[in-house]
């Protein structure tokens, strides 16, 4: 099933995640509603967040379906190392329409749980590594233009606010 997304300033988007303590039917209908939600969007990671869902739950997937062997389904993740920075223009579905500047580790490597509970350790290096830290993020109630500084973040502040009040967002 299709979920909608929260959008920047919904709640509980902006709320930490807890970790998930049953791998039953409820976590993979979750999954499941997940994956079809972020394709259909069409994007490349979903948090479990951003479909208000208050678990440590993530999906991404860089090749947007067309290689199911890509999909990466990440429960309870924590971050193993991080190391090195990259400057990379993204976006966030839960801001649609806006891009930013983020920095990102270049390199990531993150364990946790597939959707069965088995132990996993992924390692990814810049889309990859940058997809885990955007997610991570949602995890702990941080969307991409909470990253921001200065006039850009509050410029699209104001953009969002202004959408809301035109009701458009």
């Amino acid at each position: 099933m299709i979920r909608p997304i929260l959008r920047y300033g919904e709640r509980p988007l902006h709320d930490t995640a807890a970790e998930v303590a049953t791998f039953g039917d409820d976590l993979q209908r979750l999954v499941d509603d997940m994956i079809e939600t972020m394709y259909a969007a069409p994007g490349i990671g979903l948090a479990a967040t951003q479909i208000g869902v208050l678990l440590r739950v993530f999906v991404i997937d860089l090749s947007v379906g067309r290689n199911a062997s890509d999909l990466i389904v990440m429960v309870n993740p924590t971050f193993v190392d991080r190391e090195g920075t990259q400057l990379e223009e993204e976006g966030c579905l839960s801001a649609p329409g806006f891009n930013a500047t983020v920095l990102r580790p270049r390199r990531a490597v993150v364990k946790g749980r597939t959707r069965h509970g088995e132990e996993q350790q992924i390692e990814g290096t810049d889309l990859l590594a940058r997809a885990f830290q955007h997610e991570m993020d949602h995890l702990d109630g941080v969307v991409f233009i909470d990253r921001l500084r200065g006039i850009k973040r509050d410029m699209m502040i104001r953009k969002i606010q202004k959408l809301k009040k035109s009701g458009k967002w």
